[in-house]
Order: structure tokens, then sequence, then C-alpha cells
């Protein structure tokens, strides 16, 4: 028997207090949810439009398990929390997605595994525990190939690339004897993205195929629609439904693909919430990614994911203030862009700081206004 809905005046809580629970907890107040957050952290992106911060570990679970009997859903902002926390929260509140989905997507070897068990399309990779693995791996998928710990890596964090076998012995000391993947490296012609929702009920929608460019193994550039065949299209949105259907996933996913020159798609990654490269949504469609997300987890109707307008994203970097305060007048003055500042407390190289979205009446005019304004600051 299906839970009842969770209904607006209700609370939910958050696990993680980053950008993606900042845009979550707008999308829930607007719907008139009270939304509390939980992070380690204080004055966070999140925590500055909540009701609630709870500043606590995640592996205090005494206090999880206080924050969890407060709210009447738990869902998460990123999959690195501690899958003992996932399951403490599940005692007093409903979890969606399921601890069982973040345990597979947060380690690369349990997600490949996972992957390759169901016929879903990957690259070649191989499991890596020792340098004695890592050099027979080398052996059988050949170079060049990367290495990339199992867990915690995003944004090209704790990947080496290597072009000939003797960088085994560096590559490895480089991974500090954590457990890896080796994936034969991809010859693609670009990246590309599908955001999905699945409710309780097995209700599916999605945001199409977006096309991602990339800088310094960061997301740079979102366009929507991206620039791909109908069958390509089609063929990447049947994945990610097989995707969540196989890991019965309730909530918010989005399936990373690598497009070869042969226009075949292989799956680089997954993440089991709202993605950097579904931001545009948050302008661009009738229900965002974030709404999607808080009508999923409280068994609440789909939205739709009609995109109004093409559209353009452009991520804002910390390097942007390294002469000083950006120009956010300059960047204003581009009626057709939009400006999403993440409230973070200090800049760095690399660090997300906000986000920029354009649309236009073509997805090429409106990667061309959201980098004349991103240009401008």
């Amino acid at each position: 028997m299906m839970p009842r809905p969770i209904l607006p005046g209700s609370t939910v809580g958050i696990l993680g207090s980053g950008q993606l629970g900042r845009m979550f907890a707008i999308a829930a107040r607007r719907m008139g949810y009270r939304v509390h957050t939980y992070s380690p952290d204080t004055d966070t992106p999140t925590g500055q439009v909540a009701d609630l911060e709870i500043v606590a570990p995640y592996e205090d679970l005494d206090a999880v398990r206080r924050f969890a009997s407060q709210v009447r859903a738990v869902t998460f902002e990123f999959e690195n929390v501690p899958a003992e926390t996932a399951a403490a929260c599940s005692e007093y509140s409903l979890v969606r997605p399921r601890g069982e989905v973040l345990h597979t997507t947060q380690n690369r070897i349990r997600e490949k595994r996972f992957l390759s068990q169901h016929g879903l399309p990957l690259a070649p990779f191989r499991e890596v525990h020792s340098l004695a693995d890592l050099e027979i791996a080398i052996s059988a998928l050949g170079t060049p190939c990367i290495l990339k710990t199992a867990g915690f890596g995003y944004d090209g964090k704790g990947q080496t690339k290597l072009y000939t076998a003797s960088a085994a012995e560096e590559a490895w000391r480089r991974a500090k004897g954590q457990e890896c993947v080796l994936e034969a490296l991809v010859d693609f012609v670009c990246e590309v993205s599908v955001v999905a929702a699945r409710g309780a009920d097995g209700e599916f929608v999605h945001y199409g195929v977006v096309e991602n460019d990339h800088q310094n193994h960061i997301l740079d550039v979102t366009r929507a629609p991206g620039r791909v065949s109908d069958r390509v299209r089609n063929e990447a949105v049947a994945i990610a439904r097989a995707v969540m259907e196989q890991l019965d996933a309730v909530g918010v996913l989005c399936v990373e693909f690598f497009l070869t020159k042969d226009e075949r798609l292989l799956i680089n990654e997954l993440a089991p919430r709202p993605h950097n490269s579904g931001h545009f949504s948050f302008d661009a469609c009738v229900t965002s990614q974030f709404e999607q997300q808080l009508r999923a987890t409280c068994g609440l109707r789909l939205g739709s994911t009609e995109l109004l307008r093409p559209a353009a994203m452009a991520n804002l970097l910390g390097d942007i203030w390294n002469d000083g305060e950006p120009n956010w007048e300059a960047a204003a003055a581009f009626p057709a862009v939009k400006l999403h500042l993440y409230g973070k407390l200090s800049a760095r190289a690399g660090r997300k700081m906000g986000h920029l979205t354009a649309l236009a009446s073509t997805v090429d005019d409106a990667v061309a206004q959201v980098l004349a304004a991103r240009t401008a600051l």
C-alpha cells in the first residue's frame, strides 16, 4: 500500500547543505513546506534559506535520529553521506531515495558492478585493490587509461590518466592505497546527460538530453536541448529509465554519458540527486529538477518537464573572484540572463560559487548570451 502523500505545511529534511540543497529548499518553501538541513557546517548555502540548520557530524547517529524524528521525509543533496546515516534516518522517517541507492552509487566499484550486471552500457573497466591488480588491469585494457578512486570522487578529483604501463606505480602511490577502478579511455565526441525523476508509483519523467562542456574536469556550460540525433536522444532516455527502475530509485537521478564518434552511449557515472547539468530547469522548465525532487520525496504527482525555451547554463567558479568582487551590475544588464549565487562564504579556484542561465529562441543564442554575461563579470 502506498503511503499517503506528504502535503504542503509539512517539514522535510535534507542531508547536506550545499547549493543543491539551497535550490531544493527554495522550491520547497515556495510550495509551503518547511525545510530542515543537516550537515557538519554552519551558515551554509542551504542553511541560509532553510527553516532550521542542524550542525553535527554525519557520524553522530543520535543527532541524526533526532533530526529525522522532526521531519516527515528525508532526501539527499549529495551522495557521500554515510550509509549508516541514511539507515538511522529510516528508523524515524521516510527516506528517498533509499539508502541502498546511495550505497550503490557512492562507490564506483559498486556502481560499475550494478551497471554491468544489468547489461547497461559502460566503458571497459577493471577493479583495482593493489598495485599488482593495477598492472594486470593495464595489461588487459591497454593504454591510455584512467585510474579513479572508488569513493569520494567528483569534478575530476581522485583521477589519474596513464599513458604508459610504467606509470602504474606512481598512479597507485597517488591513490594512497584506496580501492580504485581502471577504465579504458573513451574517444568521445561529447558528454551528455539525462536528468530524470521517478515517483514511488513508478511514474517517470525526464528533462531530455543535454550537452555538457567541461573545463579541468568541472562542468562549464550546459546546452538544453543537446545537439544529438533523435535515436541517441531516445536511447539515452531509455537507459536512464532502466537505471532508475533497476535501482528502484525514487527521486531525481542524473545519468552522465560519453557519446562516441559512432554514436554509442557509454555511462560515465550516476548521481542520485539533482545535478549541475539540470540547473537550467530552475528557469527554463515548467517544473525544475528541485521541485521534482520534492514532489517525488513527498509522494506527489510529478510535474511537467516541458522546456519553455532553449537554454544554456554557465558555471561561476571561484576563479572569477581572483581580482575582487565580480561586476554583478554588468551581468544583470543582460535581460535574458538569470543570476544564481549560492551564498558560499569564501571563493577559491575551482569552487562552484553560482551559475548563470540564459533563455533564447535557439540554444546557440542562449550559449552566446550566457557566455557574454559571464565575460562581463
